[in-house]
């Protein structure tokens, strides 16, 4: 791979998000890869799952006036004759052309979706440049599912090594070694996602089983690639003790190494919840399995006794 074939390349993203402190360490800029090979129950991004254009609708600000059902070339837009309500047909592709979100006054309607080449994601990375250099931060790539596009990946993250920005991907882990392993050579820390220990429950919870993802966490630490554990948590869910000891066994093998550089605790939020309405989907999640303060630090604790390094992200 050259220089030439990485700025020419494109990926297909959902959303750029800067200023993120939240993804790896200081002041980074957050790209959001479109497409994920799970479904997790508590996704917070529904709109990255798939790798096409999702038409978002705001129905508290929709007026139901009818103008984008003039402008959209595919017709997935309608008002209903029985309550005057808008619709959208979600089994009509759209074609990312946003005349609906032009027409709009309301800015009810967003598409979320786009191609965006190499060199334009690397321009819009290097305008906080400087806060990277102040405050140890750079890029993270997220989504969705990065290593869905790992050529595109590893052209993006190769473009911000030559440009001297620190490098980190978030990961479910779910691909093959061999796309791994591309990512891997320009990737500065992996934050890598283990959801639960136990396969069939992370089949149930996920939509697929964990062997895969278990195996690529145990390369990149074998390999020396810098890897940071993050585990979702949910109350009733994957927070027992049982779950946190048998998680703790399996990494208990790589907890010396300098290249294993701790677990982060992500508790369950709401941030996402809205996101189902306006695609209209059902939220998955049943009840509210937030935790308490409580909940976590007296996991934060548990995790201690194994002398892990952790910390609780909280958003």
């Amino acid at each position: 791979m050259n220089h030439t074939d990485a700025i020419e390349r494109k990926a297909r993203i959902f959303n750029v998000q800067k200023y993120n402190v939240y993804d790896g360490p200081g002041i980074r800029t957050l790209v959001f890869f479109q497409g994920c090979p799970l479904r997790c129950k508590w996704c917070a991004n529904p709109e990255g799952m798939e790798q096409k254009y999702r038409v978002m609708l705001k129905k508290n600000l929709c007026t139901s006036c009818g103008k984008c059902t003039l402008v959209c070339p595919e017709g997935i837009h309608s008002i209903s004759d029985i309550d005057f309500k808008h619709k959208i047909n979600r089994t009509l592709n759209c074609i990312g052309c946003h005349s609906c979100e032009e027409a709009c006054m309301m800015s009810a309607l967003s598409i979320v979706g786009e191609e965006k080449t190499i060199s334009q994601l690397l321009s819009i990375i290097k305008e906080d440049k400087m806060f990277y250099q102040t405050s140890g931060g750079g890029v993270t790539l997220g989504g969705g599912e990065v290593l869905m596009q790992p050529e595109a990946a590893a052209s993006l993250l190769m473009a911000c090594k030559m440009e001297g920005i620190h490098t980190a991907i978030e990961t479910c882990g779910y691909a093959s070694l061999e796309n791994v392993l591309k990512v891997a050579e320009f990737t500065d820390l992996f934050l890598f996602d283990l959801k639960h220990i136990d396969s069939e429950k992370h089949f149930e919870l996920t939509g697929v089983h964990n062997e895969r993802i278990l195996e690529n966490l145990s390369e990149l630490l074998r390999r020396r690639y810098h890897v940071k554990v993050r585990m979702p948590l949910l109350k009733g869910v994957n927070d027992g003790e049982q779950e946190l000891e048998k998680t703790l066994e399996f990494l208990m093998p790589y907890r010396n190494l300098k290249n294993f550089e701790g677990i982060d605790l992500l508790p369950y939020h709401k941030l996402g919840v809205n996101k189902y309405n306006q695609l209209d989907k059902e939220y998955p999640v049943n009840g509210d399995p937030s935790l308490s303060e409580e909940d976590l630090n007296r996991l934060e604790q548990f995790i201690k006794k194994y002398d892990f390094p952790v910390k609780i992200i909280r958003h």
